[in-house]
């Protein structure tokens, strides 16, 4: 393990989004702040989804993995399109990192986004709505297994795409959708039968269900199937990204 060359790389990538981070820590703060002023001003009075916990209490553990979810892919699938558009990638690969450090420095990097998103959502939803906190450890472990895989998922897309575009089509019809199907402003038990049985096949489901059962003690399925689901799906994308790292696919063309 080369960890000065790890710790360089890495680096380098939380440098990259703190150098803008009026856009990629403040912005997706307020933006959420907005859904959470106009829907919990609208439905607040109005809906019900869990026994004593208020509507506005269930949107921001929903509206705080959202912006997990976005922000983690965005990180490294902007950094790595970035690179080789401009054609600064080749140094990178150029330098003597094994693929389990360019994979872990882009992974991690995308993870500390996410995170302090999540922190910063937190700490500015607090102030408007009291939140309780059923279980700290499962909020962090879902919080970090979401931006892992947002982060692997963004890894991929940016390896895949050629050009901006690419990017863009990825994060607007496959990050985008199954984000917001995913249980952010609804219960899934409020929907119809096969569209709630389709839910069960969206991994965003999953890692919404858990981190929002670290705030309120209560889910719409078993956290512990969440927590197994979501492990998979990192893995899986890990292994991936691996795979497409040590063959060089469309790195080394």
């Amino acid at each position: 393990m080369n960890f000065h060359g790890f710790f360089a790389l890495f680096y380098k990538e939380l440098l990259r989004f703190n150098k803008v981070a009026l856009q990629t820590l403040v912005a997706p703060v307020i933006t959420a702040l907005l859904y959470l002023m106009v829907f919990s001003h609208v439905l607040q009075d109005r809906v019900s989804v869990y026994s004593g916990v208020g509507y506005s209490a269930f949107l921001i553990p929903g509206l705080i993995m959202m912006s997990i979810i976005q922000n983690a892919f965005a990180n490294s699938s902007s950094s790595l399109i970035q690179s080789k558009v401009t054609g600064n990638l080749v140094f990178v690969l150029l330098s003597p990192l094994s693929p389990l450090e360019f994979f872990l420095a882009f992974m991690l990097a995308a993870t500390v986004r996410g995170m302090l998103v999540a922190v910063a959502m937190y700490a500015v939803a607090s102030l408007f709505v009291p939140l309780p906190m059923y279980n700290a450890g499962v909020l962090l472990l879902f919080a970090f297994l979401a931006s892992a895989v947002l982060g692997t998922l963004g890894i991929i897309a940016g390896i895949w795409a050629d050009k901006f575009d690419h990017v863009a089509a990825f994060q607007n019809f496959f990050i985008m959708p199954l984000s917001f199907l995913s249980g952010v402003f609804y219960s899934i038990h409020s929907l119809p039968p096969f569209w709630r049985e389709v839910s069960h096949f969206n991994p965003f489901f999953y890692m919404i269900d858990g981190f929002r059962y670290g705030f309120l003690g209560v889910s719409d399925v078993n956290p512990a199937l969440s927590l197994v689901i979501v492990t998979a799906a990192f893995l899986a994308l890990a292994a991936l990204t691996m795979l497409w790292l040590r063959t060089g696919y469309k790195l080394r063309d």
